[in-house]
């Protein structure tokens, strides 16, 4: 049975994996055997993220690129198959939000965050994809959210994009499933990040309103998210396409948990 979720011998890059989730995510793959590439857009970021996964145990190798640029992107891939070898899981994680009211949001802006957490996944996962049908399979999976699913307030253009990468994954795990490519999501909850770090102390709104939402009764630990990647880029997902596996201590399965 371990040899269904071994990822030996297989080269993984994650795009934003320089911190947070992308890279508990990142190390998931890596203590499971998968050479690990990471992706990033500031040297400074990339020195310190390389130097937690050394301390961790891991040899990353990080690349900086630009995820929106497609000739970025075709160059960057090139690099990594020629160097480390041909990539057989993508992770694509690098994202971004802007909170801003619908009526009061810049029309670039919004652009912007579609073309950060929707169009770079599209550009990475056809640039990753040609290789793969190449060698005749592969791992895409992209990192969608519960605004997937959800509306909410001030994060128009992050819950468009995330809704359409849902469907994206869908459409291309639609066409490429012929090529023994395999193309899932995952949609995290809320977790306990350095960003949401200030605002996870008792009597905090947000604090009390995602504890009293999560039938789990908890925020989510970066580790919960690495059975789903694990599984999603082994070979016991080999019949699994397009799906999104929402690790969200049970939000979106209910209207709400009662109070105590």
């Amino acid at each position: 049975m371990s040899n269904l979720f071994s990822l030996e011998g297989k080269v993984a890059l994650v795009t934003g994996a320089t911190h947070g989730l992308g890279m508990a995510m990142a190390k998931a793959l890596a203590k499971n055997g998968a050479t690990l590439v990471v992706n990033g857009h500031t040297a400074e970021k990339m020195a310190v993220a390389l130097q937690e996964y050394e301390n961790d145990g891991i040899q990353a190798k990080g690349y900086l690129f630009d995820v929106t640029n497609a000739s970025q992107v075709a160059e960057n891939i090139e690099k990594i198959t020629t160097e480390i070898g041909p990539i057989d899981i993508l992770v694509n994680n690098a994202g971004m939000i802007m909170r801003v009211p619908a009526l009061e949001m810049d029309p670039e802006d919004f652009r912007k965050v579609i073309d950060v957490d929707l169009v770079s996944p599209f550009i990475l996962s056809q640039a990753v994809a040609k290789g793969m049908v190449e060698r005749g399979g592969g791992k895409i999976i992209n990192i969608c959210s519960m605004m997937s699913e959800l509306g909410r307030d001030t994060v128009s253009a992050y819950a468009a994009a995330k809704g359409g990468l849902k469907m994206l994954t869908k459409n291309l795990a639609t066409e490429w499933a012929k090529y023994n490519i395999q193309v899932n999501g995952i949609g995290p909850g809320y977790f306990a990040t350095e960003q949401t770090k200030p605002i996870r102390v008792d009597g905090h709104p947000m604090n009390n309103f995602i504890l009293e939402r999560t039938p789990a009764g908890r925020w989510g630990e970066p580790e919960d998210l690495a059975g789903a990647t694990v599984f999603l880029a082994s070979k016991a997902s080999n019949f699994v396409n397009g799906q999104i596996i929402y690790v969200d201590g049970g939000i979106l399965a209910t209207i709400g948990r009662p109070r105590d």
